[in-house]
């Protein structure tokens, strides 16, 4: 599918993001509409501003937005660790004890894997829930997932394929799987992808349909964008926004995002974790991004949850005045693997 640039932002070009309560509005403007699970997608007729239309909108009261499109963010510019990297298997034996703690992970999808393979929920997770074998984010999810085990042992999974083979989704796609979330309310959420929006303001579906889930802890990647312009979802009041630190635990790691609306910062630098079997890797990878120092705080508010509410967990954590404080950057959340 297209992707158009609109200044630093990336959406689907020719398309809004609106409830029922706007297609009114909308209608001369308006090609197809399709709606599915809490969100109509609103195809233009040729030659009509996405962002123009939703300006629109919204100065008569009404939510919309451009339909977003979110990347994965693992590393992919400058560095050594710019790309996943083989390495031998991790010494990791999974327990067999359940912690009655669920986290909802919306990525690439997740692939079979002896951390995981003989689990309840791995059983239960949908074929369409795979993860892509072809793509440079290949292996995203499947990543994150062994730091997430790793990091909150007995949890289990929930898993929705957001994103392609190259880490790419859109805001409808998301905010769509976070509506089907509503039936089973995960206690914590991660979400190692996001983007900017066109106007830098907060995307009012995407901020409702997280809303929507009160009880559950969202965590969110800050982006590999070396700036503090916010990123989205992370920079929502309600998530958890997570940049990236050094291998040392010790500066900000030079490609993260960072700024007054970042909550928390673990390692982002070379981490280990499972990954896809085939090819050079033999399902384990080290990699960097703050899409995996984002996994190691979900995964740290995940094991907390087992003995009390994820909510009070998370304000344990990054309330705490005993906490490692680092300037924009947000409260310090040692790996712990």
């Amino acid at each position: 599918m297209e992707i158009q640039s609109v200044g630093a932002s990336l959406i689907r070009p020719g398309q809004v993001l609106a409830d029922r309560a706007a297609l009114p509005a909308v209608s001369r403007w308006t090609q197809a509409v399709s709606e599915a699970d809490g969100v109509c997608v609103i195809h233009l007729s040729p030659g009509a501003d996405p962002c123009e239309i939703t300006a629109e909108l919204r100065e008569r009261g009404l939510r919309a937005s451009p339909n977003h499109v979110f990347r994965g963010q693992p590393l992919f510019f400058g560095g050594p660790a710019s790309r996943p990297f083989p390495t031998p298997p991790i010494a990791h034996k999974p327990g067999r004890s359940r912690s009655g703690v669920v986290v909802g992970l919306l990525d690439t999808g997740i692939a079979k894997h002896p951390w995981w393979s003989g689990s309840d929920w791995y059983g239960q997770t949908a074929p369409e829930c795979a993860d892509a074998t072809e793509g440079s984010q290949a292996g995203h999810g499947t990543f994150i997932a062994g730091l997430l085990t790793r990091r909150a042992p007995g949890a289990e999974l929930s898993v929705h394929r957001v994103l392609d083979g190259d880490g790419i989704g859109d805001e409808a796609t998301v905010v769509r799987a976070l509506h089907r979330l509503r039936e089973r309310p995960p206690q914590v959420l991660n979400l190692s992808f996001g983007g900017h929006t066109y106007d830098d303001r907060p995307p009012p579906l995407l901020s409702d349909a997280i809303a929507a889930l009160p009880d559950t802890v969202t965590v969110a990647c800050a982006g590999n964008t070396g700036s503090d312009r916010p990123f989205w979802p992370a920079a929502l009041p309600s998530v958890v926004g997570v940049a990236a630190v050094d291998a040392d635990e010790e500066e900000r790691a030079p490609y993260s995002g960072y700024g007054i609306w970042v909550d928390a910062c673990a390692r982002g630098d070379w981490l280990t974790s499972s990954f896809l079997d085939g090819g050079d890797f033999a399902g384990y990878a080290a990699w960097s991004g703050t899409s995996f120092a984002t996994a190691l705080v979900a995964g740290a508010v995940a094991d907390g949850a087992k003995s009390e509410p994820a909510k009070e967990v998370a304000r344990r954590l990054f309330e705490s005045e005993q906490a490692r404080q680092i300037p924009d950057l947000g409260v310090l959340i040692p790996a712990s693997l």
